[in-house]
């Protein structure tokens, strides 16, 4: 079982019919309209609520911020590649696959799940190994968009993106030394977009893989940007082409 934490990650599992909550435990005097909102759905659910002390849900949670309220639920379910695939959300032009190397902060994968839902994403694929995996602080750093976003585990990305190009999709790495004109992006319907940790990029086995390697043109004088800002303007330049056509 997996503990789930903060008020609008439980609204979105609770109003999705994904949601896997078996009970609630909500911080003695804890009011608010979130909270009223999440316990109307609870009963709605015939979902079981108990009260507790705050401290009992500081223990619960490792101290992370709970917002007083938390939910216990059955583990996070990995997609798997072909499922993300065949998931094009309504209204998108195309399909585009995000796959994450390296990104090991789960603040870092909850914001580019949020990032991708909100774009229509098809969904994200991450390694076993050298990855942070889907937790309670995942689900609460995308605010809920975890519900409603595929997340497949594969064993060997390099692999995974033979399997992509089997499938009729071209492969995108985020490089500090790809190309920065948007027009690199033209005439592609299969997209896979292939996004590596801050710190070290994209591998060098992954890199090679790659059938272009695409970067953000930059005017400051630091030439890095948080790995999920990375992602959304590149995703955004993606949806814009696929818009105009």
């Amino acid at each position: 079982m997996e503990v789930i934490y903060g008020v609008n990650p439980l609204l979105e599992t609770l109003k999705s019919d994904a949601g896997e909550i078996r009970s609630l435990v909500v911080a003695n005097g804890r009011e608010g309209e979130g909270i009223r909102k999440i316990l109307a759905l609870a009963a709605e659910k015939h979902i079981p609520v108990v009260y507790r002390m705050r401290e009992e849900l500081d223990r619960l949670t490792g101290g992370m911020v709970h917002q007083g309220v938390l939910g216990i639920r059955r583990e996070f379910h990995y997609a798997t590649v072909e499922e993300i695939i065949a998931r094009r959300p309504e209204g998108a032009e195309g399909d585009l696959v995000v796959l994450l190397d390296g990104i090991t902060d789960p603040q870092n994968l909850g914001a580019l799940i949020r990032t991708g839902h909100c774009f229509g994403v098809n969904g994200f694929i991450i390694p076993g190994n050298r990855s942070a995996s889907l937790t309670a602080s995942v689900m609460k750093a995308s605010a809920g968009a975890l519900q409603y976003t595929p997340v497949a585990m594969v064993v060997n990305l390099v692999r995974t993106i033979d399997f992509l190009k089997e499938k009729g999709f071209w492969i995108y790495g985020a490089d500090v030394g790809g190309d920065s004109n948007s027009r690199v992006f033209d005439g592609i319907n299969r997209l896979a977009l292939v996004m590596g940790s801050e710190g070290r990029g994209i591998r060098h086995l992954v890199r090679k893989k790659c059938d272009f390697l695409v970067s953000i043109p930059m005017k400051g004088k630091i030439d890095s940007l948080n790995v999920s800002v990375a992602a959304g303007i590149i995703i955004h330049q993606i949806m814009r082409k696929w818009d105009e056509r």
